[in-house]
């Protein structure tokens, strides 16, 4: 009755490291195959930016790049259109002082200076940009020792001869940040910085570890993400992506690097594509 039980759990929510005495092995890494793949796709949860000291490509991940044909994260870093797109993404049509009475604005410019700027320096950029000052603050290293875990495996893509792609456009996710994150918003997530920091270093213990069950509960935390915000930054990219993968896959071996918040759940990308018919299980080595 036990195992049954297990066995269950292991069909209904992915609990199969559970059942088989797997509980202490966690991964980031997934193993696609099934529904007349002729060979495997892969997909790696990522942690977008990390201090130098914080990052590692591990073992397995290097060994997956080197079997696959290609890799594909979000959106295409080799495209120059999509480049320029991202370079032009944080300026806004207007202000943010002229969507704020005089006394948000006067709070919001003392909320910045705790992040080493002004209302005046931000004035022209747009909401979504605010965010990247959170991050800023997060990670809590010089600029010069962060890095980017999407490029880092990029720049290994490109030195093996891989090809490259991406499931979105920079455009797509700009506009699901508008949906996701207003001013009045933004401005109390900015006020919650230390939260923030300190929810961001227990997430990067996490992925250190690739405790994706711990890593998915912080990235969801409410305090951090409503269900609208992660509609619109998860589960309708998710579905997006989940109906474009398929295709991709029948055609060459991919390892798909996406942040590690749209692997589970009812709506992320694993069990989306175990709906579909695929069989899709851990790596662990």
């Amino acid at each position: 009755m036990k195992k049954w039980i297990c066995l269950l759990l292991a069909v209904t929510i992915g609990l199969t490291s559970i059942c088989f005495g797997q509980k202490n092995k966690k991964s980031l890494l997934w193993e696609i195959s099934g529904n007349g793949l002729k060979e495997p796709s892969y997909l790696l949860g990522t942690f977008h930016l990390l201090c130098e000291k914080d990052f590692e490509l591990k073992p397995k991940v290097v060994s997956t790049l080197s079997k696959v044909k290609k890799l594909v994260t979000e959106i295409d870093y080799t495209d120059p259109k999509e480049m320029q797109a991202m370079a032009a993404a944080p300026k806004a049509e207007k202000t943010l002082t002229s969507q704020l009475s005089p006394d948000e604005a006067t709070h919001l410019n003392e909320v910045l200076k705790s992040y080493g700027t002004t209302l005046a320096e931000m004035d022209t950029f747009n909401t979504q940009s605010l965010y990247s000052l959170l991050a800023q603050k997060a990670i809590t290293c010089p600029a010069t020792e962060i890095k980017m875990y999407e490029v880092e495996l990029l720049r290994l893509a490109l030195a093996t001869g891989k090809k490259t792609g991406g499931l979105e456009k920079i455009a797509y996710q700009m506009d699901a940040l508008a949906k996701s994150y207003n001013l009045k918003e933004a401005i109390r997530q900015l006020s919650a910085g230390d939260l923030y920091e300190k929810l961001t270093q227990k997430m990067i213990r996490a992925f250190k570890n690739e405790d994706l069950p711990e890593l998915d509960k912080l990235l969801k935390d409410k305090r951090l993400m409503n269900d609208s915000q992660e509609y619109w930054m998860l589960t309708d990219r998710n579905q997006n992506w989940a109906s474009d993968m398929p295709a991709m896959m029948q055609t060459e071996s991919i390892l798909f690097a996406v942040g590690a918040g749209h692997l589970m759940g009812e709506k992320g990308l694993i069990e989306l594509l175990r709906a579909k018919g695929y069989t899709v299980k851990p790596v662990f080595q």
